[in-house]
This record gives C-alpha cells, structure tokens and sequence, in this order.
C-alpha cells in the first residue's frame, strides 16, 4: 500500500512537472515568435521608402520590369505582415501572448504555424529589402 501510494505521489510529481515544462516552452516560443514580429515591425517603413525610391528611377532606366518586381515584393512583405499581425491577434489573447497564459492543443498547433510563419515572413522581407537595396545601388 505504502509503494502504491509512492507512485501515485511520484507520478502527480512527473505530470507536473511535464505541465510546467509544456508550459514553460510554449512561454519561449510564444516570446521568440514576438521577438521576430518586434524585429520585423520597424522594417516595414523601410518597405515603403524602398519602394517609393524604386518607383521614382522606373522611368529613368531601361530595367523597368526588374524594379517593377522589386516593388510587388516590397509591397507583398508589407501586406503580409499585415495579414499576419491580423490573423495572430485572431488567434489568441493578450494573456496567452503577454503573460503566458497555458494554450489549449488547438492553440499550440496555431502557435507552431504561426512560429514557421513568421520565420518565412522574416525571410522574405530580407531578401525583398536586399533585393531593393542592390538595385538602387547599381544604378548609382
């Protein structure tokens, strides 16, 4: 009887502490995801003034389709910032984002696409802004 009440104490002692350490990983991935979003957030004027530069030299070269695409890229990472800040804010709480309130499975599946989501996000916003950024610089 005393073991069997040992393992029942161990037991509650393991799932507990597999609870806290769920918890305690959706916490840091929840913040990595932020993070990401925080890093991408102030690129997102860069977007626009890239752009606009862009669309002032499309006239004065005879590279018009390969500044053109620069732009739609631009402008794609922009919006879809947007969508994501828009659909992340649809999927769950301030709580669950700020204060690392205990997401359901449903929501830690959320959180996994939106993690792989803001990755490729970040992706290509680099490589739009790169992409840009070599333009402008070899026409100088």
């Amino acid at each position: 009887m005393k073991y069997a009440l040992l393992l029942l104490v161990l037991i509650s002692i393991s799932c507990k502490d597999k609870e806290k350490n769920m918890e305690e990983k959706t916490t840091s991935q929840m913040k990595g995801v932020i993070m990401i979003h925080d890093e991408i957030m102030p690129q997102m004027g860069k977007l626009s003034h890239l752009a606009s530069q862009l669309k002032t030299r499309i006239d004065s070269t005879t590279a018009n389709a390969e500044y053109e695409e620069a732009i739609k890229e631009l402008q794609d990472a922009n919006q879809e910032m947007m969508d994501w800040m828009r659909e992340f804010g649809e999927r769950f709480d301030g709580d669950e984002i700020l204060k690392g309130k205990a997401l359901t499975a449903q929501k830690q599946e959320w959180l996994n696409e939106e993690e792989a989501k803001i990755k490729a996000l970040q992706n290509k916003f680099d490589a739009s802004i790169e992409k840009a950024e070599l333009l402008l610089k070899k026409d100088n």
